[in-house]
């Protein structure tokens, strides 16, 4: 795909979105099943995930850990919104790859220490590829690339979530 037949396929979104800006709010879900054991079955787009415990709080490492995914949907947002944007301002980018790793100090994830927080302490992402774009180029790629993707946004500024229990 090339930056013009990208503009063209976003266009009416855009023209629609601005129209009609209700039309832009989309609810998007994501369904698991509780299982058997400490596991749960979470259905993505495309195939069947089952999560459990990391090894660090008492898993086998059989199952996907909650953390991992969380880093792999990072990953895989930055990289497509990083095509995205690079197609949409004349980038070539011939390949690549995306990291991310993040520290969890499973202390508070297990209760011993209240002051340790439960979640990620830092994250880190980096991208490495192949492309004959100028430093001033992967400067705007950078820039916009952290601005329009969902993943990264949300993690860096955080989100309310309500929750509920039936």
């Amino acid at each position: 795909m090339n930056a013009t037949e990208l503009r063209n396929l976003q266009a009416p979104l855009k023209e629609k979105y601005k129209t009609e800006p209700g039309s832009a709010i989309i609810t998007l879900k994501a369904q698991g099943n509780i299982g058997e054991g400490i596991a749960c079955k979470v259905e993505t787009g495309r195939a069947l995930v089952k999560a459990g415990l990391h090894p660090a709080t008492g898993g086998d490492g059989s199952l996907a850990c909650s953390g991992d995914l969380l880093l792999e949907a990072l990953v895989a947002c930055a990289g497509v919104t990083l095509k995205a944007v690079a197609t949409a301002i004349g980038i070539e980018i011939r390949n690549g790859k995306i990291y991310a790793e993040g520290d969890i100090d499973f202390r508070g994830t297990l209760g011993v220490s209240k002051e340790v927080p439960v979640g990620f302490k830092s994250i880190r992402l980096h991208f490495q590829f192949d492309s004959d774009a100028t430093a001033e180029q992967i400067e705007s790629l950078e820039k916009l690339t952290e601005r329009f993707c969902v993943v990264y946004q949300t993690i860096s500024k955080g989100v309310q979530i309500e929750t509920s229990y039936n």
